[in-house]
């Protein structure tokens, strides 16, 4: 008997967990566990697989002068793609309005707002940790990767004797941990399933106010979504195509395991292991590359969650009828690029570091609270042009490395 494809499991998990999540939600409880699990187990390998990753591909490089050439492409793609979501986004909420005439009834408070009004300057300062341990604790990423990276770049400055040593350890440690990725990726169906019946369940519990919020805050989603849409299916595919020479049908169907796990645990740090494993066997591109990219773009590049930060501001200006002006507007671009590129690859990060956004142009932080309501759904949308944007930058830049893709 042939065995059904993981990307079609989850699929048929994610429709499931939505039944189930519609029609038994008192059950709903008793499967949960399933799904916390899951994502204790991929939290878990997290900041392991990001350091083993990034040391193995910078010390594995080799010439140490090609790091500075892969990190630039890499940087310009990711600051390229982040910038050119935000123009979208603004341009879809400029000629939608959602945000004209909305009811402000309903304000809630957000965990963590406060933390996250802190300047950007600040935030570049923290890159570089004063106590390693105590960024590994935290799961400061930032830091991690820093440290990681310098970890590597020094590797291959040390004399031959002790450098490959520490290359054999270190490539030892990321095989270790793929085998562990591979074990906890097993399992990705039935975390998907306990998780989207969980938020199904949540969201059926109060058909009133799910109805009630849904006549407001239509034409915001619409926004949002529309924006992606036009971000995956027109921009991405442009860039494949024209920047690294590559069908865009072809890479999408190769990265629609990840994509599916990005849309129902709406975490592209959780994701990571799945879209490494994706682009380097259903797409061939070399670990070399996707240890440096892949890791890098799960913690800094989030056009989804940049995207989403513009039109959200921009939303909360309307309904509070405060006209912003073309200055703001550009103040609120580059806020939400820097902004995105602190927030955290975990569910509802984006939430957060919006009032970064709203602090910048002297919008209300109570404005936060009328986005509440359809974020966890939107949440979804932008992690999965998240994890799509990170992919479709290994694959470009490995094109331009002058790699020739397989794609299965």
């Amino acid at each position: 008997m042939r065995k059904i494809e993981l990307h079609w499991q989850i699929l048929i998990a994610l429709i499931l967990g939505v039944l189930f999540g519609i029609f038994f939600p008192a059950a709903v409880g008793y499967t949960a566990w399933v799904g916390d699990l899951f994502l204790r187990g991929l939290k878990m390998i997290i900041i392991p697989l990001i350091l083993a990753s990034i040391i193995t591909g910078v010390a594995n490089i080799g010439d140490v002068n090609d790091l500075g050439k892969l990190g630039i492409k890499t940087l310009m793609y990711y600051l390229t793609t982040s910038l050119l979501a935000i123009i979208t986004g603004l341009f879809f909420v400029n000629i939608i309005q959602p945000g004209a005439g909305a009811d402000l009834g309903f304000v809630n408070e957000v965990d963590g707002l406060e933390a996250a009004t802190g300047s950007f300057g600040k935030t570049l300062i923290n890159i570089i940790p004063t106590n390693i341990f105590n960024s590994l604790a935290n799961a400061e990423m930032l830091s991690i990767i820093f440290f990681a990276i310098i970890s590597g770049y020094f590797i291959t400055r040390l004399p031959d004797n002790h450098r490959n040593k520490l290359t054999s350890l270190a490539n030892a440690g990321f095989e270790l941990m793929m085998k562990i990725t591979s074990f906890i990726i097993a399992f990705t169906p039935l975390g998907v399933f306990a998780i989207i019946a969980g938020v199904v369940a949540e969201q059926a519990g109060d058909r009133g106010a799910l109805i009630e919020t849904a006549s407001r805050m239509g034409l915001y989603m619409l926004c949002v979504i529309g924006a992606l849409a036009v971000h995956a299916f027109v921009t991405l595919p442009l860039l494949l195509r024209f920047a690294g020479g590559i069908s865009a049908v072809k890479h999408y169907k190769a990265m629609s395991t990840p994509l599916l796990t990005a849309f129902s645990t709406s975490s592209s740090s959780a994701t990571l292991p799945l879209t490494i494993t994706a682009v380097e066997e259903k797409a061939g591109v070399s670990n070399k590359v996707s240890s440096f990219v892949l890791p890098l773009g799960a913690t800094i590049n989030m056009d989804g969650t940049a995207l989403y930060e513009c039109v959200a501001a921009m939303f909360i200006a309307q309904a509070y009828g405060i006209e912003l002006s073309v200055g703001q507007q550009v103040i609120v671009v580059f806020t939400a690029l820097l902004a995105s590129i602190g927030a955290a690859g975990i569910p509802m990060a984006g939430l957060v570091m919006i009032s970064v956004v709203l602090s910048a142009v002297g919008l209300p932080l109570e404005g936060v609270g009328l986005i509440l309501a359809v974020d966890r759904i939107l949440d979804m949308f932008r992690t999965t042009v998240n994890v799509l944007s990170d992919s479709c930058g290994a694959a470009i830049i490995a094109a331009r490395e002058g790699e020739h893709l397989k794609y299965e």
